[in-house]
């Protein structure tokens, strides 16, 4: 299980904890290299891993992945665990957030201090604006892994408002949980300042 902090996960419980820069077995590349070659090997998945929009329970992805305007080219899964991912790229199971909730146990919380050599799978060129919706605590890491991608970007926020320095902002109101599946579904069905993306 891919955690935050190894060394911090439970003892016993079943699982082999690692971060996803940590040395994996495989001549000692990390398992994010190892990951990235897994990936590589068209059409084989002998560990049956999902796309990582099927990792989430929420019917929203599942939504945007077969929506007709969107669809799995143009969806991206920004994960504190892996970085800014295509929906269909094979994933392994994560436990790693941002979420500073008091809920969330430490050794899966990822720190601004942590070093991670996230991956940024947006196109190299292309004109399609790039829509993030998601909590305050990713603002940053998208602000970061986006900031060179010479497009317009749009942050969708609930609440107080982000930094995020060359991004175009639009509040969708009061802060609720999981607030941003139901602006994924206003986007895509034309509700929002944006009509449909």
């Amino acid at each position: 299980m891919f955690v935050a902090d190894p060394a911090a996960a439970p003892v016993g419980d079943g699982f082999t904890y690692a971060r996803p820069d940590d040395p994996s077995h495989a001549d000692g590349k990390s398992w994010r290299d190892v990951l990235k070659s897994y990936n590589n090997h068209s059409g084989q998945n002998p560990h049956g891993l999902l796309p990582a929009w099927q990792l989430y329970s929420n019917r929203t992805y599942e939504f945007m992945a077969k929506h007709e305007s969107l669809g799995l080219d143009r969806l991206f899964i920004l994960s504190a665990g892996w970085g800014l991912i295509s929906a269909s790229f094979l994933t392994p199971k994560y436990d790693i957030t941002f979420s500073k909730a008091k809920n969330v146990e430490l050794f899966k919380r990822r720190r601004r201090r942590d070093s991670y050599r996230d991956f940024c799978m947006l196109p190299s060129s292309g004109l399609d604006p790039i829509v993030f919706l998601g909590g305050k605590d990713y603002v940053r890491l998208f602000c970061d892994l986006t900031a060179n991608a010479g497009r317009d970007r749009t942050v969708f926020y609930a609440g107080r408002k982000p930094t995020a320095p060359g991004c175009t902002l639009f509040n969708f109101g009061k802060p609720y949980t999981n607030w941003h599946y139901q602006c994924a579904k206003a986007l895509l069905k034309g509700r929002t300042p944006l009509g449909n993306v």
